[in-house]
């Protein structure tokens, strides 16, 4: 048996804090795996995400040298909104017998009583929740009541939104991404003009 770790988001872009949550939970959950999934239309999003196959790139490049850390493409390939639960299904059918470890913020934590199916979510995996600088959101109390485990995440306040911001005001962002991500966003051109929300 495999004790994996699921770490899901746009990763638009993937940056340093995201690499230290992981790094993190490999080590506090005692992981033999942690897979990265891109999320392909995540469906709370509103706003355009980058291509995929830009946001897959930045995440290959930000786990390389890492054994532990694999790409899932489940949620790239999959047509129609990304559901976790979806996700969870399809893995604990190709792998059973396994341990699994859903990573959330707390941000994504306070508000996982609005995702599909949540219930039977919670029954599938063990929730780690990570400590986001800056945020004490409550979760919602049926929620709550669901043991879970804790991740400390360091306490770096960097955000995706953030890092756009910068790009498209022409600022450098290499102390917020890992280099060779730093180094596609500028090959690539990506989130050039005006910042998106």
């Amino acid at each position: 048996m495999k004790r994996i770790g699921l770490f899901g988001g746009t990763f638009d872009p993937v940056h340093l804090a995201h690499v230290a949550l992981a790094r993190e939970a490999l080590t506090a959950l005692a992981l033999d795996e942690l897979r990265w999934i891109p999320a392909g239309q995540p469906w709370q999003k509103a706003r355009q995400l980058a291509a995929p196959q830009h946001r897959e790139a930045m995440v290959r490049l930000a786990i390389e040298g890492e054994p532990r850390f694999t790409l899932d493409r489940s949620e790239l390939k999959r047509q129609g909104p990304s559901y976790t639960l979806d996700t969870v299904r399809e893995l604990q059918a190709k792998e059973p017998g396994n341990e699994w470890f859903l990573i959330l913020g707390q941000d994504q934590y306070a508000g996982l009583h609005t995702w599909r199916d949540w219930r039977e979510l919670l029954g599938r995996v063990t929730l780690a929740i990570a400590n986001r600088p800056g945020v004490t959101p409550e979760p919602h109390p049926d929620v709550r009541k669901v043991e879970h485990q804790m991740v400390p995440l360091p306490m770096m306040d960097i955000s995706s939104t953030a890092i756009r911001a910068h790009v498209a005001r022409g600022e450098g962002v290499t102390d917020l991404v890992p280099p060779a991500v730093a180094r596609y966003i500028d090959q690539n051109d990506l989130y050039r003009g005006t910042p998106r929300s």
